[in-house]
């Protein structure tokens, strides 16, 4: 048996989860993070690992400044992790293209850039719109009919597996408690005081982050709380290792540090499905070989799908109890892009006890509320 009372505790063992258990026991908490285990869908063993910027907050400048800022802060979580731990993140940020095509693509994502410029504001963005020749010096071997791409600086990839055991390590390297197979079985609230039942023992705080994913659709109205989360399938290709041919990540095509290629950007509404389809795969090595004709000479060694962690808007959604006053809720499909952000703003945040007023449009009263209370 483990100590029953603490600081805070995190349910949900994934970036999203562990980014934030981590923030709080740097903080100086005691945390206690439960991990339901391999029974759960594992969003973060299935994700891509982009840290990404230039597609993000479209008709959403909260949610744009919201990821710029945690761009900023992954070299700083990158290196005290490295430091805490010894392990290496695979963070590089040299930033990033969508490749454009045709034509009509490199069109539709020039209007899409210069509205995320006119939403940025005085925060800005910086982006270029690049063709021909200065395209392919950008990116070798770029096929000859890709009619250009969108360029920003502040993208980047990582490696999610490395993050995730990071973010573990250094939790429990800080003092925190990690309790796997850790299913919650029931809950009981008070403002500032919750019991959480799991794995056979009870566990008290006057702190509870709702961070598991599709599995806080469940939870939270047990809290006071609205996750409207449903599941999207990707699914993701990976080829044998090869020389380090890209130098900077795209969309839908990244170079691992280990050198293999990882292929993907499916976004399919099929429920809890974790199937794989031949048609998803030739999508997406179709669109890869036309990107980078070179690539058709690879070896295809793994494949995946996985379940992304999606709200009606697709954007995250972030909540404290009225309620239940100590009890949050943290929802996204993004956990490597802001892992930087939840460890660093978020945490803190919720350590207070209060999120700031510039996140109240990541609430979930954004949505129509009334059938769920």
């Amino acid at each position: 048996m483990i100590r029953s009372s603490f600081d805070a505790i995190v349910i949900g063992g994934g970036l999203v989860g562990a980014a934030i258990a981590y923030g709080l026991q740097r903080q100086g908490l005691a945390t206690l993070l439960l991990d339901e285990g391999d029974i759960a869908f594992r969003a973060s063993r299935g994700n891509f690992g982009l840290v990404w910027v230039q597609s993000k907050g479209l008709g959403a400048p909260h949610y744009q400044r919201w990821t710029r800022g945690s761009a900023e802060e992954w070299p700083k979580l990158a290196a005290e992790l490295q430091q805490r731990t010894g392990i290496g993140t695979g963070l590089q940020q040299p930033g990033g293209v969508h490749i454009c095509l045709d034509e009509e693509e490199f069109a539709q994502r020039d209007a899409y850039m210069a509205q995320l410029r006119r939403e940025a504001g005085n925060l800005g963005l910086e982006y270029r719109m690049i063709r021909g020749a200065e395209a392919r010096d950008m990116l070798p071997g770029l096929g000859p009919g890709v009619a250009g791409v969108s360029w920003t600086p502040y993208d980047g990839h990582a490696s999610p597996l490395y993050l995730l055991r990071a973010l573990h390590t250094g939790f429990t390297g800080a003092g925190g408690t990690y309790r796997p197979d850790a299913r919650v079985d029931g809950a009981a609230c008070a403002p500032h005081d919750f019991r959480i039942d799991a794995a056979g023992q009870s566990f008290r705080s006057p702190r509870v982050v709702l961070a598991a994913g599709l599995g806080n659709a469940d939870l939270a109205p047990q809290f006071g709380l609205h996750a409207p989360v449903r599941p999207q399938r990707g699914q993701i290709l990976v080829t044998e290792r090869a020389r380090n041919l890209m130098l900077m990540p795209t969309t839908t095509i990244r170079q691992t540090e280990e050198g293999s290629l990882m292929l993907g950007d499916s976004k399919e509404e099929v429920g809890f499905d974790l199937g794989q389809t031949p048609e998803a795969m030739k999508m997406i090595a179709n669109r890869a070989v036309r990107a980078f004709p070179w690539v058709a000479d690879l070896n295809i060694v793994r494949a995946w799908s996985a379940l992304r962690v999606m709200a009606p808007d697709g954007l995250p959604i972030y909540d404290q109890s009225l309620r239940y006053p100590g009890a949050f809720t943290a929802n996204c499909h993004s956990g490597v892009t802001l892992a930087g952000i939840h460890a660093n703003r978020l945490a803190p945040m919720i350590a207070a006890g209060q999120l700031e007023p510039d996140m109240a449009p990541f609430s979930a009263e954004r949505f129509d509320v009334r059938s769920a209370a």
